[in-house]
């Protein structure tokens, strides 16, 4: 497997990986526009234009763009995350020529027809509705916020339903405008793709788009805080963040070690004392998120009203634990588990195509798996029980939901933490 790249002269960039026998192939457009690229009275525009991506162009109605790629068994879809939106498709080898003409149609020629912008609306507001109805969605929507307060990067990805409600055809134009350039688009492709022939199509398609000033991006600042809410559930939910390592930083994945060691998986100490060995919780466990200037290891749990307090009690003292004593064999099986994670998600295009362009946004260039692999071996039980020893020292962020009557507050977390 090959991976390529080139850049066209208005910075538009295209980067490809060929995988031999395969039939299919995965790609779409990365645009760096999310979350954290609104400013306040904008929260929740980027996820509302990906939204409208699909409701019609100068060339194509709503179905028609449904049509044009189930029509040939194809998959078409887009997200909006904190930092970036991707528009995709998943298609057959000699339908890639197609799946690239519909998604460069939905982003360059879009329409924002008024009555669309009204129905797209109402589902948005449904979507914000079933999120706040979901625990254990909105509590890391709160955690979030109390890491991050104040800040774009602390805001929810949706927006307030207040917020979406204002927003017109001007305000979907403008944030286009001034987000969507060529110098901020990644082009990504793997699979059964032909990296020549998908670079003549985008010089083609992209290469007329002109350049933008940079925007100004507001550099994230971790305070922590706490959010809770006491309502009558049938579980406390309760998500805990602490800062650590953006991307830019290899240790990263001394980050990810450590969380995979300490919460991601049934081996990993959280769940083994927690659940297997005192019953507290059905569920819980720890991830490690990055951000291109900052990153969260966050803990979750779900609980009952009688057990959430000494539930928190004992994953504040597993976390200074591990700052003393996360062993030689945690690390190497946590190394294990990310590595063959890592693998074996790379055995579909559409993780390869994914990781060409995160890769692309981070550092500008895609690192063979050969080199990501040795950063990860080289994370040791030292550097793991360095991180957590950072960990336990820095400001705690906390979401709190449900039945919390006898959870702690951050002021408790803060005082265990050092104690």
């Amino acid at each position: 497997m090959t991976v390529r790249t080139d850049t066209l002269s208005n910075g538009f960039t295209v980067v490809t990986e060929h995988m031999p026998g395969l039939q299919s192939a995965s790609l779409g457009v990365w645009v760096n526009a999310g979350g954290r690229h609104e400013r306040l009275p904008q929260n929740g525009i980027a996820h509302f234009l990906e939204h409208m991506a699909f409701k019609g162009t100068k060339t194509r109605s709503s179905l028609q763009i449904a049509e044009a790629i189930e029509n040939v068994g194809g998959y078409i879809n887009a997200y909006t995350s904190r930092e970036l939106t991707a528009y995709y498709a998943r298609v057959l080898q000699q339908d890639v020529p197609l799946a690239l003409d519909v998604i460069s149609d939905i982003l360059l020629n879009p329409v924002f027809d008024p009555a669309e912008i009204e129905v797209e609306r109402g589902v948005i507001l449904q979507e914000i509705g079933q999120s706040l109805d979901t625990p254990d969605d909105v509590i890391f929507d709160w955690l979030q916020e109390a890491a991050y307060p104040d800040q774009a990067m602390g805001r929810t990805i949706l927006g307030p339903a207040e917020r979406v409600s204002t927003f017109g055809r001007g305000d979907l134009a403008g944030f286009v405008a001034e987000h969507y350039r060529p110098d901020r688009m990644i082009l990504a492709a793997a699979g059964a793709v032909d990296h020549d022939t998908i670079l003549r199509e985008a010089e083609s398609l992209f290469g007329d788009l002109e350049r933008g000033a940079a925007p100004m991006i507001e550099t994230a600042r971790f305070q922590g805080g706490e959010r809770r809410e006491i309502k009558g559930l049938e579980q406390v939910h309760f998500a805990l963040a602490l800062e650590s390592p953006g991307y830019s930083d290899d240790a990263v994945y001394t980050s990810q070690i450590f969380a995979t060691a300490f919460g991601g998986g049934m081996s990993s100490r959280l769940f083994q004392e927690a659940r297997e060995k005192r019953g507290l919780c059905y569920t819980i466990y720890a991830q490690a998120g990055a951000y291109a200037d900052t990153g969260m290891t966050t803990i979750y749990a779900g609980t009952g009203a009688e057990q959430i307090a000494g539930l928190a009690e004992l994953t504040i003292d597993e976390l200074r634990r591990a700052a003393d004593d996360m062993s030689q064999a945690e690390v190497a099986r946590a190394r294990a588990q990310l590595k063959a994670g890592m693998l074996m998600g790379l055995e579909s295009p559409s993780s390869r195509a994914e990781r060409l362009a995160r890769m692309m946004a981070i550092w500008g260039r895609v690192p063979s798996l050969e080199e990501t692999v040795e950063k990860i071996d080289d994370v040791s039980p030292q550097k793991v029980r360095a991180l957590a020893s950072e960990l336990v020292s820095g400001a705690p962020a906390l979401a709190i939901y449900g039945p919390a009557d006898n959870a702690p507050d951050i002021d408790a977390i803060r005082t265990r933490l050092a104690a």
